[in-house]
């Protein structure tokens, strides 16, 4: 018969499976399989083991599971940083798919350090992780080819999978699923958007060579001048990187030098326009009536200053690429999957028409 559960005799002994089968009033292997999603059992045995657990507030041990070849149900995440809101979103969207598909999500940040990013890879790895997914803007060079070669590799020798997220495909040969959003199209439009209101000279603010959003949001950028007929003015194209703070030094730096020689800004994404405003405004430049901007990502802040922005799904980003990752897990000798998500513009008010001279 089933007992109430009651802690393990020795005061600090972590309470064991054994201690759960026998609150239970079932075998180790039952529990065992309960917990580990691999037995159907009755709903009144179930009840019994997951109150045990409860009451005993006992912790699976993932690893020994793993071990036993029971399923881990891990699906990881390799970010950046947790902290900037791309990297969260992308990280929410992942995580809430996982919990819909009853996996645990594990979470690793790199700071963008190549080191950092095969030590949590190899964690990933050993932690049995049925997938691992790897997000963001990177310098698509032969080391980083290189280091994503051998990542998928090793991870579908281990039973696992490569997933790059928000990074384009390193080709067909390559054992990964790949989930990116469409950076050129939603600049290309954003640039026709302030084309099309009369503006030509636009000040791209944020542009990092090499890195694979920049890369594709400038190549955007470039399209709609030409497609208007408008040569490209490299004076007009600002680098620096994608933070508040550079949005803020690269605007202070180009008004420094004297009055704007443009009347609209495409911002790299919603930091940097939120930077590059405060500047503007500390010199008394009003947002449309003197400088047009526009940014990109529709973070939720570009909302309260009425930035019109480029829409990017972030979460379903992170969503698609763990169904992605689970769909090719049941079918594991499908051909790598691609998939490029929509980006659209959202109209508010930092935008103003110039009539025709």
């Amino acid at each position: 018969m089933p007992r109430r559960a009651a802690p393990p005799e020795q005061p600090g002994r972590r309470p064991t499976i054994r201690d759960v089968a026998a609150a239970a009033g079932v075998s180790i292997a039952t529990v065992s399989r309960i917990l580990g999603g691999t037995y159907s059992s009755a709903p009144t045995t179930r009840k019994r083991v997951m109150r045990a657990v409860r009451e005993l507030d006992y912790v699976a041990n993932a690893h020994a599971r793993a071990l036993s070849g029971g399923a881990t149900k891990t699906i990881a995440i390799i970010v950046n940083s947790v902290i900037s809101p791309y990297y969260a979103n992308v990280a929410q969207g992942a995580q809430s798919q996982a919990a819909q598909d009853d996996r645990l999500c594990l979470i690793g940040t790199t700071g963008g350090d190549p080191a950092r990013e095969l030590a949590t890879m190899r964690l990933m790895r050993e932690a049995h992780a049925d997938a691992v997914i790897v997000v963001g803007n990177v310098v698509d060079d032969e080391d980083y080819r290189e280091r994503m070669r051998d990542y998928a590799h090793a991870l579908t020798a281990a039973g696992s999978q490569l997933v790059l997220c928000g990074r384009p495909p390193l080709g067909p040969d390559l054992p990964t699923v790949v989930v990116e959003f469409d950076n050129t199209g939603g600049a290309r439009a954003a640039t026709s958007h302030l084309l099309s209101a009369g503006h030509r000279r636009i000040l791209y603010l944020g542009h990092r060579p090499g890195y694979t959003t920049s890369e594709g949001r400038i190549a955007g950028y470039r399209g709609a001048l030409a497609a208007f007929r408008l040569d490209n003015d490299p004076a007009l194209e600002v680098e620096g990187t994608l933070e508040r703070s550079e949005g803020y030094r690269m605007m202070r730096r180009r008004l420094d030098a004297g009055p704007p020689d443009f009347t609209a800004v495409l911002a790299a994404n919603d930091l940097v326009a939120a930077g590059a405003r405060q500047a503007l405004l500390e010199r008394g430049l009003r947002i449309p009536d003197d400088i047009s901007m526009i940014g990109y990502d529709d973070l939720p802040p570009s909302a309260d200053i009425g930035l019109t922005t480029v829409h990017v799904p972030h979460e379903e980003l992170g969503r698609t690429a763990v169904r992605l990752a689970l769909e090719r897990e049941e079918n594991s000798t499908a051909p790598p999957q691609h998939v490029v998500l929509g980006t659209h513009i959202v109209v508010r008010d930092s935008v103003r028409p110039i009539p025709p001279s």
